[in-house]
Order: C-alpha cells, then sequence, then structure tokens
C-alpha cells in the first residue's frame, strides 16, 4: 500500500513538472536558460507525459523524461544563426521562417516561387533559398533535414500524391548537388491530406500547396 502510495505521489510530481515545462515554454518564461537548455528541459517534460500515459506509472514517467532529454532536438546558436540567415534569405518571398515547438527550424515555402502548377521543377526563385539552406550543413553532422510536400484538393490522389513526392524528392537532388548529405534528408508527400485553409477559395488552396522543408539538430549526447 505504502509502495502504491509512493507511486502516485511520484507521479503526480513528475506529470506536474513536466506540464509547468510545458507551460513556461508556450510563455518563453524559463527564466535565464539558453535555448539549448530550455530544449532539453521542454524535452524531458515532454517526454515525462508520454512516459507516464504509456507506462502509467513513475517509473514510466522518470524513463519518458530521460527519452525527452536526450532523444529531442535542440536550439543551440547554430541553429538561431540559421534561422537568422533563412529570414534575411527569405525577406519579402512569402516564405515563413519559423521554429517550432520542439525546435526545428521550418520554412513554410508557398508554390507560387517553388513549383509550377502540375510540375515538379524548381523554380529560379527557389534556388538561392535552397543554396543558403544548404551553406553549412555538411560541416554539422547533428543536422537532419525533413522535406514535406503538398498540394491542393484539385485533382486525384493518384496525381497529388506522387506530385507532392517528386517536387519533395526535386528539393532534396537539390540540396545533395550542394553538399547536403542525402542520408540526412528524408522526403514525404502528403498530397492534399494535410491542407492548413480552405480548399474551397482561391486563397486557400493558395497556402495549401507548398513545401515544408525542416531543419533539426539533434544534441552530441543524442548522437553517441
Amino acid at each position: 500500500m505504502i509502495n502504491k502510495q509512493f507511486k502516485g505521489r511520484t507521479l503526480f510530481v513528475a506529470v506536474s513538472a513536466a506540464a509547468m515545462l510545458m507551460a513556461g515554454c508556450a510563455d518563453m518564461n524559463l527564466g535565464n536558460m539558453s535555448q539549448t537548455q530550455k530544449g532539453t528541459a521542454v524535452g524531458a517534460g515532454v517526454g515525462a507525459l508520454a512516459g507516464a500515459a504509456i507506462g502509467r506509472d513513475a517509473k514510466g514517467a522518470v524513463i519518458g523524461a530521460g527519452v525527452g532529454a536526450l532523444g529531442g532536438y535542440v536550439w543551440s546558436k547554430h541553429m538561431q544563426d540559421k534561422k537568422l540567415a533563412m529570414e534575411r534569405a527569405t525577406q519579402g518571398s512569402g516564405v515563413q521562417v519559423t521554429q517550432t515547438p520542439d525546435n526545428q527550424l521550418k520554412l513554410n515555402i508557398p508554390s507560387d516561387i517553388s513549383f509550377d502548377s502540375g510540375r515538379a521543377d524548381i523554380k529560379p526563385n527557389l534556388r538561392p533559398i535552397l543554396d543558403q539552406f544548404a551553406s553549412g550543413l555538411s560541416s554539422q553532422p547533428n543536422t537532419e533535414v525533413r522535406i514535406i510536400g503538398h498540394t491542393d484538393s484539385q485533382g486525384s490522389d493518384a496525381v497529388n500524391d506522387p506530385l507532392s513526392l517528386n517536387r519533395a524528392q526535386a528539393a532534396k537532388q537539390y540540396l545533395a548537388a550542394r553538399g547536403v548529405d542525402p542520408n540526412r534528408v528524408v522526403v514525404a508527400g502528403r498530397g492534399e491530406h494535410e491542407p492548413v485553409a480552405d480548399n474551397s477559395t482561391d486563397a486557400g488552396r493558395a497556402r495549401n500547396r507548398r513545401v515544408e522543408i525542416f531543419l533539426g539538430e539533434r544534441s552530441n549526447v543524442a548522437t553517441r
């Protein structure tokens, strides 16, 4: 009985701490911690929640916290510098450059500067953006890249699914030609299945036709 009470109290503490960490991330109020420390702390909190939910006990929360701390992405000075460089390179282009909640750098690239309708050939306006993105990545072995292509709802899945994948593949090949290790780049095509806007309007369809590029940096501990 005592052991059960101890587990219950420990689980409550672990989950409460994780919730506080997540809330702190949302409010950007983690004191004087560095960006890397913030990422590790929040990763630990998220891991604790996941471990508790899966394991349903304090042990699961502790294991989950370890996985979150070691397995997540970090927001290092390199990542911050890369974000600033991409913001400069994409200024006025319509490309959105953001830091995701799990510390990845995300480029949301609209179709009007990336690919012509129905085609997977990279347009000239996208090339300097990809050039800047590729710059320096060969010297950062802990980084990982994901490229995801999307379409609007016009046309069938038989057309849109391979088209979205071919666009992601084209971006990968372009980066590889500029020194990015293709083994560190994962691609996917989601077709029309992950819209971010209403496909019943021209403006909404234009937002849904996009390519998303993610850059994540693993901590040295996680890659050992």
